[in-house]
């Protein structure tokens, strides 16, 4: 008998099939001016986090370079640093503020790797407690997530600023 366990999250299909737009979504929401409504919590001079609009759990991040780039060997590395700046804070947060048991962290690059935006690379962060997969997804395929999007916002706008690391 096989031991393999596999993870299933179709509440993304939607998103999955839905029309997309032409241009990048990610290039269409990095300009200052409505970070709240497009959900960017903290912005570096090469990246910002965001809040992902289709997440897998509360709290599931993105770090998005404004370079739009579909690999991350394009992108130059002072973004590259700052990024890996981002995702420690991130991190760091994350732990802090949801006490959770894990973090996956990852980049999906290209389609047959997974990327639901390909052409614009990104880092998933997104915090994980044991047992986090419920009945509801189990039983319904719906996932549910527990807090809603303007108090996730404000409670990571306000821990990411307290854990970013002074600039020089």
């Amino acid at each position: 008998m096989s031991s393999n366990k596999y993870l299933y999250s179709p509440w993304r299909l939607d998103y999955i099939l839905s029309e997309k737009p032409t241009d990048c979504i990610l290039c269409r929401h990095q300009h200052p001016g409505s970070d709240q409504e497009n959900l960017i919590l903290l912005r570096g001079t090469y990246s910002y986090i965001m809040l992902n609009r289709y997440p897998y759990n509360n709290g599931h991040l993105m770090i998005v370079p404004y370079l739009h780039v579909a690999r991350l060997s394009d992108l130059p590395l002072e973004t590259c640093h700052e990024m890996d700046v981002l995702l420690r804070c991130s991190e760091q947060s994350l732990y802090k503020l949801y006490q959770c048991d894990g973090i996956n962290i990852g980049m999906n690059q290209g389609k047959a790797g997974g990327a639901g935006i390909d052409e614009h690379l990104h880092w998933h962060i997104l915090p994980r407690w044991s047992g986090d997969s419920n009945f509801m997804t189990v039983v319904a395929g719906e996932r549910v997530i527990p807090e809603a999007f303007e108090r996730t916002y404000q409670l990571l706008y306000d821990a990411l600023r307290n854990n970013m690391p002074e600039r020089e």
